[in-house]
């Protein structure tokens, strides 16, 4: 099934959320990411699981591309059953899920490895339980990889290079406090239109991983790739709960170990992409340094100051870092 304008797709939910259930159920997922792209294709493997294990009962269609919509834009969507799935950047529930904010913070991982710990324990789990107060499931968590500054201009070599440029960032207040705190002006976007914005002068660059940088064609505009590493941030896999609601608890618990599941493929998806990535953007002419992180992790006190201000939250950022 495929719908061709998001006016259709709104029109065919009512067919998910009516009470018959004797016909196959298909899943609509949202994906802001073009075919081929290690969370798109986790989803699809996740979508394979869970016609498995339901005799083809219930399918998964992934709508990639943001053709659903940006990711801010498709929030709420999902929270009223409209897309039942939805694979998003943490950074866009900063502002209605206060426990996203801890993950999110500028440097707060040491490296991947300590993001996955963080993530497949305890509090991982309990800030999953967080999104079922607004009206979302949250499934499973998927990496992202390292987020580092690209941009049009000149090689970031000090913090004194980050002066006055203007930095595309996802729709999130602790992001744009972020570039803030490192002297550049955030410039909030929708994803679909960095590319032109760069090429015209509109924004200087963006903060954003490996995969995403080749993956756009946004090395072709902005050729200045510097290693800050500033974020590790997991995405997320959610649910509408209307969606969730209307299943079996049968089918409920197959979708929950179907996407946990998916997480391991993911991965693997990931890491291979990452090598790729890196290896085409540098062969096609891409300036690639490293810097001292010293300085930018020192600037991020009033990033922490400003959006870690309830007891709850900050003794969260503190069980992060104290994580092995």
């Amino acid at each position: 099934m495929k719908y061709q304008t998001l006016g259709a797709a709104l029109l065919a939910s009512a067919a998910f959320v009516a009470p018959a259930f004797a016909q196959d159920i298909v899943l609509r997922s949202s994906d802001t990411h073009p075919p081929g792209y290690p969370t798109v294709a986790a989803v699809e493997y996740m979508g394979e699981l869970i016609s498995e294990r339901t005799d083809g009962r219930i399918a998964v269609q992934v709508y990639h591309s943001a053709q659903l919509g940006e990711e801010s834009d498709t929030i709420e969507q999902t929270q009223f059953g409209v897309i039942d799935l939805n694979r998003i950047s943490m950074g866009p529930f900063n502002n209605l899920i206060e426990a996203t904010k801890a993950p999110s913070m500028p440097f707060i991982f040491r490296d991947v490895a300590h993001m996955r710990a963080v993530m497949d324990g305890e509090i991982g789990e309990e800030i999953l339980a967080e999104f079922d107060d607004h009206n979302l499931v949250g499934l499973a968590f998927y990496d992202a990889g390292a987020r580092s500054m690209y941009n049009r201009q000149r090689p970031i070599e000090s913090l004194e290079d980050m002066e006055g440029l203007r930095i595309r960032v996802i729709q999130s207040d602790l992001f744009v406090d972020m570039i803030g705190a490192l002297g550049a002006n955030a410039t909030p976007m929708p994803y679909g239109e960095v590319y032109s914005s760069i090429q015209t002068g509109v924004i200087d660059g963006v903060e954003n991983n490996w995969p995403s940088y080749e993956s756009s064609g946004h090395y072709e505009v902005a050729g200045y790739y510097t290693l800050t590493e500033h974020l590790i941030v997991p995405e997320v896999l959610v649910m509408s709960k209307p969606s969730w609601d209307a299943l079996s608890e049968e089918d409920q618990a197959i979708i929950r170990e179907a996407a946990q599941d998916s997480v391991a493929h993911q991965r693997e998806l990931w890491e291979a992409r990452e090598a790729t990535s890196e290896e085409h953007v540098r062969a096609a002419g891409a300036t690639v340094n490293e810097i001292d992180k010293g300085p930018f992790q020192e600037a991020m006190g009033p990033v922490y100051e400003r959006h870690a201000e309830s007891d709850e939250l900050r003794t969260l950022i503190e069980r992060i870092q104290a994580v092995e």
